[in-house]
């Protein structure tokens, strides 16, 4: 009965609703995940990977992606020039190689000349995915053995260890300083993953750091908090503006576990990662959430219906709610209810909830290959207009200057509105893009009909569709900061 009723929603929303539908909120977080650790750009020339890399972003661009996740920190190696750790095999094929350009900034500056936010996506314990690979000579690595551990074949930071924080966090520092990102994000690997029939070999740790602790995975959980703590604390103290945001496992916890817990039947961030990600947002320590729910609408042990509303009831109002999406496993998703795959019954879903702000995309690739249609279906029906993301809710009080001496002038590249930017006092006062409305003539100007929002632009100007002369419309510019606050409104009469 449920899934009937949706699928009548599904048919009204496209029959009735369909303008609605199509131009979606003004504000929504639209994201992408690009991740290294594949191996998709290893051993590429600098002109190779900088054209790729290009191709993807005018891609996604063109898609209506506002924000790129891209993987900087692996197997703690680097895709951007680092004084602490080494250059990472996934660009050259050999960790430790300097590749002779920096990644990092190149894609840093391309997002921002789009208008996209850049999202430093670093993996804080991870030291190598496979025992098998060898480390780079100057690997923190060997000159302090005694802060890492193995597990599953795997090496990773002891989190135990105050000197693993503090490097992480001195990490963490270095990119902030180095880099205009506009976030610090982090996915789902906390304790690795757990391997049937394995323990990991932490009980000299907990005998010397656990005093207190009546068990091992309160303690573990702790050694995790402590970490989140001290990079918001770091992000604080080098640049407050960053965000600092994560994307852990799709299930908390599961109702057998906890009756709080969601309906579902699998593996637990609390009790098999140890990261309480409820804990960090409520205590303030990250700015957004991300659960990764790439399970099916109708799953029998993680159903997405079922985990989208309650990571929507359970997370604190004051942290931002993404929601990651798998593109191919929606593709491949089918039910008789549904037209074609269940992209609509999931977009309708949580757009249904104004708890969510957003969408992250996994992986972005499969977005550009256009798997199964889905991002013509995303396109024509929910990414018609452009989208401003959230305001992160710690820098709501922010509020840039209007734009300035709007004129409409004819040039040899037709006919043109330029504005000038507002004057400011600092540099985080500066607007780092424009919002562009148009409106009929006597159309009242309202900033929240999303439809017409036509173009967010880093340019002060943009291009008008000159027919005859003979229609009046009034186009309003807004400033935009780095916060996504935006200006009062500035309105120029036109006609086109």
């Amino acid at each position: 009965m449920r899934k009937e009723f949706i699928y009548i929603l599904l048919l009204a929303a496209s029959a009735f609703g369909d303008v609605a539908a199509q131009s979606g909120p003004k504000r929504e977080f639209r994201g992408a995940w690009l991740p290294t650790v594949t191996g998709n750009y290893m051993g590429m020339s600098e002109n190779e990977m900088k054209s790729v890399l290009l191709q993807e972003l005018n891609a996604l661009e063109n898609i209506g992606i506002n924000a790129i996740l891209f993987q900087i920190r692996p197997e703690a190696d680097a895709l951007y020039k680092s004084d602490f750790e080494p250059w990472s095999r996934f660009i050259t094929g050999s960790q430790g190689k300097n590749p002779g350009w920096d990644p990092t900034a190149f894609m840093v500056e391309e997002c921002h000349k789009r208008g996209i936010e850049f999202h430093a996506w670093i993996n804080p314990y991870r030291v190598k995915t496979n025992n098998g690979n060898s480390l780079s000579s100057n690997h923190i690595y060997y000159n302090h053995p005694e802060w890492f551990m193995e597990y599953g074949g795997q090496t990773f930071f002891n989190p135990a260890l105050q000197e693993s924080r503090d490097f992480i966090c001195f990490v963490i520092r270095d990119i902030l300083s180095k880099y205009d990102v506009d976030a610090i994000h982090m996915d789902d690997y906390f304790y690795p993953y757990p391997k049937d029939n394995e323990e990991i070999d932490d009980d000299f740790y907990f005998k010397v750091y656990g005093k207190g602790y009546r068990n091992k995975d309160d303690w573990r959980r702790n050694n995790v908090n402590m970490l989140i703590e001290q990079i918001h604390k770091t992000i604080k103290e080098e640049k407050p503006y960053v965000q600092l945001g994560i994307s852990p496992f799709g299930i908390y916890r599961n109702k057998s576990s906890w009756p709080k817990g969601s309906d579902t039947n699998g593996l637990q961030n609390y009790d098999d990662l140890y990261a309480d990600v409820l804990l960090w947002a409520d205590k303030g320590w990250v700015d957004y959430l991300i659960p990764q729910i790439y399970w099916e609408i109708g799953h029998r042990a993680a159903d997405y219906d079922r985990l989208v509303d309650w990571w929507a009831d359970n997370v604190n109002e004051d942290c931002a709610l993404y929601i990651g999406q798998d593109v191919v496993r929606t593709v491949n998703a089918r039910d008789l209810n549904y037209p074609k795959n269940q992209l609509d019954a999931k977009i309708l879903k949580q757009r249904a909830r104004h708890e969510i702000d957003g969408f992250c995309f996994w992986p972005g690739r499969e977005l550009i290959d256009n798997k199964g249609n889905y991002t013509t279906d995303l396109v024509n029906r929910y990414f018609k207009n452009p989208a401003l993301s959230p305001v992160i809710d710690r820098f709501a009080s922010h509020k840039p200057g209007a734009v300035r001496k709007m004129k409409a002038v004819w040039t040899i590249d037709g006919y043109v509105l330029f504005w000038t930017a507002p004057k400011v006092k600092s540099e985080l006062e500066k607007p780092v893009k424009y919002c562009v409305y148009r409106f009929g003539s006597k159309e009242k100007v309202n900033l929240e009909d999303s439809s017409k929002l036509i173009k967010i632009t880093t340019a002060p100007y943009i291009s008008l569709p000159y027919d005859n002369g003979k229609k009046r419309y009034k186009y309003v510019v807004t400033s935009v900061d780095r916060f996504n606050n935006e200006s009062k409104a500035k309105t120029k009469k036109v006609k086109l």
